[in-house]
Order: structure tokens, then C-alpha cells, then sequence
């Protein structure tokens, strides 16, 4: 599975809501809370090219924020997304 990274805030329901389907599907994912956090917000601004949270990457793909990754899970493409390159293949 291709490593999930996750800018986030702890009380924003966008947030919880994309943490919520990346738990449901057991993904696991790493969670940066740049709550009070100057630093890691300009860090993610830099990245994202975006100031709202989250901000989420899936391997080296920015997929956005939560409205992104809901929308690639109903159109089916999140769980092929998540999958290495490796995965399947007998690769492994």
C-alpha cells in the first residue's frame, strides 16, 4: 500500500470526515495536525499550493482535500490508487 500522508487540523469536520473513510477502508495514513503549528501550515501551503486542510498525498500524487478523496472512492479509483506499483505482481 502506498504510504498516505495527511495535513490536518483537529476539530475541522472536513478533516475528520477524509480521516473517517481512510480508517473505514484501513488505510493506515500519517497525520500532520498543524493546529497553533506556523511552521507545518507555510510547510503544507508550499506543497499543496493550498491554504485549507487537509491537504492529502497518496504516495507522491497531491489528491487534495476531502471533497478530492471522497470523490475518487465513489468514482472507484481511490482503492487502485492505494495500491504499489508492487502489490499483485508477485513483486512483493
Amino acid at each position: 500500500m502506498k504510504q498516505v500522508l495527511m495535513y490536518s487540523t483537529r476539530y475541522c469536520p472536513f478533516c475528520i470526515r477524509a480521516k473517517s473513510l481512510l480508517n473505514s477502508k484501513k488505510v493506515p495514513f500519517e497525520d500532520i495536525a498543524i493546529d497553533g503549528k506556523a511552521a507545518l501550515r507555510q510547510k503544507m501551503i508550499q506543497a499543496s499550493g493550498r491554504t485549507s486542510v487537509p491537504q492529502i498525498w497518496i504516495g507522491d500524487v497531491h489528491v487534495g482535500g476531502c471533497d478530492e478523496l471522497v470523490s475518487l472512492d465513489r468514482r472507484g479509483q481511490l482503492d487502485s490508487m492505494l495500491v504499489s506499483s508492487d502489490e499483485g505482481t508477485g513483486n512483493e
